[in-house]
């Protein structure tokens, strides 16, 4: 006999996570090569932001990723899932500027190349935190490749895209109304607007008509940008103002004139049917503006104060700018009334700031040809959306889209890759820097001094990560990409903008699918975040339970596009799982003999159990591929799960075991070879949910063909296998040892006590599988014997009977039990309940208590009585039928 093949005695994570990836690593089982001979397949990482640990959500999409690559690794293909950090501009200043804070360091005084040198300090930290976290959750991604939006190919990537664009008349540079945040002091695009409703006023104000003592009502919510005021408009068509278009009105408290226009913009039927036209700080009021060639007059600083030299206003934050300049139009009667009203208000989505629009020079790109291959790309089925829903966000963004402004007023982020001649005036733009003026040959430059938006870099990263603008062999073999996993709340922030970026710069789509997931939440289906402090770091899971069960909990019951409620009982309801696959593994290792399963290696003696499993094992495979096939890896998980845990552990092992023990070689060899074959493949299947685990089991056990379950072949589906029969057969015998169980546990009868078990089989295809299983029955339905019956009357009066679909089972009461020594539990049984009724009703009784204490505790008392007096009921015909 040879030696067995032994695991540790209890499940362990700690003991074996860390040393098996870093096993993974040192073999390069990650790192793919371009191969002619295979299909590739890739992923590219969202790049989380390097301002922080990651958290649940990332959990999430990683293991979403890792289950698509490890899938496909094991069929076969060169796989790459390509890592990498996002630098998130806006996000990780506003985190390094406070970390300064701390020290007392303001930006300002260390400068530019002083901030830029602590902020790459920062990026090194969180970049190797980052790579840390996505290592102790198991992911399979390559980090010979690992990539960085800021390292040096990705910049000239970067500054490649913009000059294209540049060159192709995309880019302009323009005065446009912006979002601007006073908080950041930078301009942002409408994708990072979040907008949330709050309670405001509408402040209505006389404007005076010159030469009349006549007034317009004007409704404003914004009354401290009135000062910005360089018209009002009218409806042509409204015959209320027909006579004033033309005329000219005051501007309340600082007496400028303004003229009265009459525009198609207005609405009559919208409050009085005249609006101020204020075009330096409204999208709306800028186009009529343009119409109308008004003059357009900031009034705001960056910082969000009051730019109005001279007055008292100047300087003033824009909220008590607003209650002085009501208070003032009040004084002067200029305000006739205040009415409250909720409205939609933009915030900055990094810092929650309110938002204002406001006229600022910035470079835009031109969206309305980069727009439209992109849609077409989705309409035309080039690129699929999983789940399909998603497509109509995506296709909303897209087809109301704006110009892309993506200069930031920011230090942190890629320099926008233009030069003025400080001489001449020149402007060069150009991927390398310029040494000197391409018109005066000064050497004289100056860089623009903003940085483009982060999502500018996050557009490339497909292709800019695989060596383009280069043709690399990476990129030749590796684009386009197969799958982005991703979730709902960045479609248009993301992937509508890789879209048009793939196509626009690869004349290819940058991958075939979209696969969307939802949010992880708490237990209560709350958002997770900071001010609510109910966030869970997968590190402080990992710790505890294991990366697989962690990683099990996320995807099992998670269906795509749909957030999903994280319940740290379930977590450890994961990690039961994993003790269970440990404990019936460390089993079988430890009772196989290897010397037999050489022997019988090619017999095919199989029990009625043996058919059963292979078939069962062998439907699993196809299912289970087909799920992940089509991104359903809840319903894939949830299967590997229902047949380990129940067929192959409760059931399968339990039936082999009387084989196990015995004495029959031949009989024993066949049961190892089919164990052996449903542990391999059931551990290959889950593989790439539960990559440690099962990692660690494959390398004790017997005949493997791999080194490594990671580059071990999908199991496939093999048609000989299928046996229909045999499942139906065993399906009628584990009905019935269950039935069997269940009287069994309720009548609380030892598994020690045999008992003679009848069968009345009313389905004739049954009755030869019960023949086949009497064995079954002795082992798992502690059975003295089985007997067939030809009639039912045949079973003796006091019998216990039970129904299944398939039989009618019988077995003689006092078999089970002992009649003496079960009167007498069952008298105490009634002492006991009478006790608790006498117990309930005194209670009851009590007026006190009644009418004192909540509703629903006296309502419970009630349903004990209730509960009580039936069990009572039941105990008495119990003792009575014994009698």
């Amino acid at each position: 006999m040879s030696d067995k093949k032994e695991i540790s005695t209890t499940y362990n994570p700690k003991e074996f996570e860390e040393r098996i990836y870093d096993k993974w690593q040192k073999e390069g089982y990650f790192t793919p090569k371009p191969d002619e001979n295979k299909k590739p397949y890739t992923i590219v990482i969202p790049p989380p932001n390097i301002t922080g640990k990651l958290h649940l959500g990332h959990a999430l999409d990683d293991t979403i990723q890792d289950i698509l690559i490890r899938t496909r690794r094991m069929q076969g293909y060169s796989t790459l899932w390509l890592p990498g950090e996002d630098h998130a501009s806006i996000a990780t200043e506003v985190k390094v500027e406070k970390e300064l804070l701390k020290d007392g360091i303001k930006k300002d005084e260390i400068g530019r190349e002083g901030f830029l040198k602590k902020t790459w300090d920062w990026a090194e930290e969180y970049r190797g935190r980052i790579s840390n976290q996505i290592k102790k959750l198991g992911s399979s991604v390559d980090f010979t490749r690992e990539r960085f939006t800021m390292d040096a190919g990705l910049n000239k990537a970067v500054r490649k895209f913009f000059v294209k664009l540049y060159e192709d008349g995309l880019i302009y540079q323009g005065n446009r109304i912006i979002n601007w945040c006073p908080e950041c002091q930078t301009a942002l695009s409408d994708a990072e607007i979040e907008y949330e409703e709050q309670k405001g006023y509408f402040w209505h104000i006389k404007y005076p008509i010159i030469g009349t003592d006549r007034y317009l009502e004007i409704a404003t919510t914004r009354p401290e940008t009135m000062f910005g005021d360089t018209a009002i408009a009218v409806n042509p068509k409204d015959e209320r103002y027909k006579d004033l278009v033309g005329k000219k009105a005051l501007l309340p408290i600082i007496n400028r004139e303004i003229p009265i226009v009459s525009d198609d913009y207005v609405d009559m039927e919208f409050g009085t049917g005249a609006v101020k036209i204020t075009p330096a700080h409204d999208p709306n009021d800028y186009q009529v503006g343009k119409r109308h060639n008004l003059p357009e007059i900031i009034v705001m600083n960056e910082d969000g104060t009051i730019k109005l030299p001279g007055t008292k206003y100047d300087g003033l934050d824009r909220y008590e700018a607003r209650k002085l300049v009501v208070e003032d139009l009040k004084q002067q009667g200029f305000l006739v009334k205040i009415k409250e009203h909720v409205h939609n208000v933009g915030c900055h989505d990094r810092c929650g700031t309110t938002v204002e629009p406001m006229l600022s020079k910035q470079w835009f790109v031109k969206m309305e040809s980069l727009a439209k291959p992109a849609l077409d790309a989705v309409k035309n089925g080039k690129i699929e959306f999983v789940p399909k829903r998603f497509e109509k966000v995506y296709f909303n963004w897209l087809e109301n889209i704006h110009d892309w402004c993506i200069s930031r007023q920011l230090w942190w982020g890629h320099r926008i890759p233009v030069w003025y001649c400080k001489d001449c005036g020149e402007m060069i733009v150009s991927v390398d820097e310029p040494k000197k003026c391409t018109k005066c040959g000064s050497e004289n430059l100056e860089q623009d001094k903003d940085v483009l938006d982060t999502w500018f870099s996050s557009a490339l990263w497909p292709f800019s990560t695989l060596g383009w603008p280069e043709n690399t062999e990476d990129l030749k073999y590796f684009y386009p990409t197969n799958t982005l996993v991703t979730g709902y709340d960045i479609i248009f922030f993301w992937v509508a903008r890789m879209v048009f970026a793939g196509l626009y710069c690869m004349g290819d789509i940058p991958f075939k699918h979209v696969l969307i997931h939802g949010i992880v939440r708490d237990s209560q289906g709350r958002k997770m975040s900071k001010s609510l402090g109910n966030g869970v770091d997968p590190i402080d899971v990992i710790s505890q339970y294991g990366a697989d069960a962690l990683r099990f909990t996320l995807i099992t019951g998670n269906a795509p596009g749909n957030d999903i409620r994280y319940y740290p009982e379930r977590v450890e309801a994961s990690r039961n799982f994993a003790n269970k696959i440990w404990n019936a593994s460390r089993f079988v290792l430890m009772n196989m003999d290897e010397d037999l399963m050489k022997k019988y290696s090619n017999s095919k003696n199989y029990t009625e159990a043996d058919r059963w499993i292979l078939s069962k094992l062998n439907t699993l495979v196809k299912e289970v591929t087909d799920n992940i096939d089509k991104f359903e890896l809840g319903i894939a998980s949830q299967k590997i799960y229902d047949f380990i845990w129940g067929e192959l552990c409760d059931w399968y092992i339990e039936l082999v075991k009387p084989v196990m023990y015995g004495e029959d070689e031949e009989a024993k060899g066949v049961a190892y070879n089919v164990l052996n074959k449903v542990l391999t493949v059931s551990l290959q299947l889950l593989h790439p949910i539960m990559p440690f685990i099962t990692e660690e089991i494959y390398t004790h056990l017997y005949n493997r063909e791999y080194e490594s379950i990671a580059i071990s072949k999908w199991p496939e589906y093999d048609p000989s296998l299928e046996d229909k029969k045999a499942e139906e057969d065993m399906y009628y015998v584990i009905e019935a040892i269950k039935a069997i169980r269940n009287v069994r546990t309720d009548m609380n009868v030892p598994a020690s006590r045999k008992a003679k078990v009848m069968l009345y089989v009313n389905e004739k295809d049954a009755i030869e599988a019960f023949k086949n299983g009497e064995n079954y029955f002795k082992k798992l339905a502690s059975a003295s014997e089985v007997e067939f019956l030809n009639d039912k009357k045949e079973a003796p009066e006091n019998a216990v009977s039970k129904v299944t679909k398939s039989a009618e089972i019988f077995m003689p009461l006092f078999d089970l039990i002992d009649k003496d020594k079960e009167i007498e539990r069952l008298n105490k049984e009634k002492d006991k309940l009478i006790n608790e009724i006498n117990r309930v009703e005194k209670k009851l009784k009590n007026e006190k208590f009644v009418s004192k204490a909540p509703k629903k505790v006296v309502d419970a008392e009630r349903e004990k009585g209730k509960k009580y007096k039936e069990m009572y009921k039941n105990v008495l015909e119990r003792i009575e039928s014994l009698n």
